[in-house]
């Protein structure tokens, strides 16, 4: 059985509790007994979610918001520190934690699993808690998205294993002491944090150095990254390390993955003996977090073939190729995709799984300092696409950069040959896909930002 509530944190109170991160540790605290609040930017089905579980939700922010009795406050890194309810809990002293502390605690007692790397970390949480689900194991979850409903990245269970996402980006996954960690890939990413890539090594590392002794780290043994880190932490005596791939040396070996429409099947070498299982979304990629989850699992004392099975259980995560539905022949999904390495992959595998349909995306770039720096490869992945509609930048957290904008990515990519042009209101985008598309096209709506909310007005469009 999960531990109590921390007394600090009987009555919290989330500023931005809407957010992936944010809400799935409310929900997790509501879950256990505490009585939560918190406010956010705007409504969400992600707030009613909260709400129904006896959560305090207000949209804005206000002073008047923080409760008199309020036992915390939890942030975010994106919290800016002009907040009024975080200027608000300094003036009367109450503490303020950081969303990875809140988290932290939440796996005291318990068998941690943190998934961490660069992209995939948000499908292979999410392989990992649906197969341990159904394997009758009722484990925690922190997940940043949803699996099959708002509200459903978090849940509190009764068993021993806790799976969280660990967020490299600002360094919170240092926060951690897992019992397996699994680092899918390392690159550089999160400009506005780091520097250079050694920076990215030494995070990485650190992370690694949170791992509990006796315990296991998996990491990959393809992506270049992941071996040069595998060779940083090599004189670590008190871990197992588990790597995993197509590379010959790797200890979980992925023999072969066969595309089979929207599903792959994928053959593994595991301690001599193959094992075959089917992965129920797309794509090499998820193939290779499916099989990150397998090697988790099977340190964890898990049964292989019992692990396998289960994992097939998965069935997507929103925002991860999502299918949002179809309109006079032609399919809208949606892509969380916002990196140069994750746009290429999910192009690929959308290309692999409906061969000879023309692919339309519309492209939201996100973060002024991600675009001045892989702007250029963002455009040269949106070459995969027959053709694409670039939006502006969504800035997020960030203030604008001078000199940086949509132009760079239209620009690299009209260099390396692709179909591209510029659209600058969203509510433009509906009525220019519906003059693009025919019957049997894809489009795929790609980005971290609100171009999620564009597919079903591209839908309506499309059946008017």
């Amino acid at each position: 059985m999960a531990p109590a509530v921390p007394t600090t944190m009987d009555r919290p109170h989330f500023i931005g509790i809407g957010g992936a991160g944010m809400s799935g540790i409310a929900k997790i605290l509501a879950q256990r007994g505490a009585q939560v609040a918190g406010s956010d930017a705007k409504g969400s089905a992600t707030a009613e979610a909260l709400r129904a579980l006896g959560a305090t939700v207000h949209i804005g922010h206000a002073a008047g918001h923080l409760a008199e009795d309020a036992s915390c406050v939890v942030v975010s890194s994106a919290i800016r520190a002009d907040n009024p309810e975080l200027a608000a809990a300094a003036e009367r002293g109450i503490p303020v934690v950081h969303r990875s502390d809140a988290l932290a605690r939440l796996m005291d007692g318990l068998r941690p699993i943190a998934v961490a790397g660069t992209h995939g970390k948000t499908t292979t949480t999410s392989m990992l808690a649906v197969a341990l689900d159904a394997l009758g194991l009722d484990p925690s979850y922190a997940i940043g998205g949803d699996l099959d409903a708002p509200g459903s990245n978090a849940r509190h269970g009764a068993g021993e294993i806790f799976v969280a996402e660990a967020d490299e980006s600002d360094r919170s996954f240092h926060k951690y002491a897992p019992e397996v960690a699994i680092i899918l890939n390392v690159e550089l990413d999160h400009h506005a944090n780091y520097a250079s890539m050694d920076e990215i090594y030494e995070s990485f590392e650190t992370f690694v150095g949170r791992i509990r002794p006796g315990g296991t780290l998996v990491v990959a043994a393809d992506q270049s990254g992941a071996r040069e880190l595998t060779e940083r932490i090599s004189g670590r005596h008190d871990i197992e390390v588990v790597t995993y791939g197509e590379a010959e040396d790797a200890d979980v070996r992925v023999l072969k993955v066969t595309p089979r429409g929207l599903t792959s099947e994928v053959t593994v070498l595991l301690k001599g003996k193959m094992l075959t299982f089917t992965v129920s979304v797309p794509g090499r990629h998820y193939a290779h977090n499916a099989v990150a989850a397998l090697a988790a699992g099977i340190a964890l004392g898990i049964p292989a073939h019992n692990l396998a099975s289960a994992i097939g259980k998965y069935t997507g995560v929103k925002r991860r190729l999502q299918l949002k539905g179809e309109a006079r022949g032609v399919q809208v999904i949606d892509s969380y995709a916002h990196h140069p390495t994750e746009m290429t992959a999910d192009l690929e595998a959308i290309r692999g799984a409906a061969a000879g349909a023309r692919l339309l995306v519309v492209f939201q770039p996100h973060l002024f300092s991600r675009t001045q720096e892989l702007g250029t490869e963002m455009g040269q992945a949106l070459a995969l696409a027959d053709s694409s509609v670039v939006l502006d930048i969504y800035p997020a957290r960030e203030d604008p950069v001078p000199g940086v904008t949509s132009a760079l990515i239209i620009d690299a990519a009209t260099a390396a040959g692709a179909d591209v042009r510029a659209e600058h209101a969203m509510a433009a985008v509906p009525d220019v896909i519906a003059g693009m598309a025919r019957p049997g096209d894809l489009v795929l709506t790609m980005g971290a930002g609100d171009v999620t909310d564009l597919g079903p007005k591209i839908l309506a469009r499309l059946e008017n």
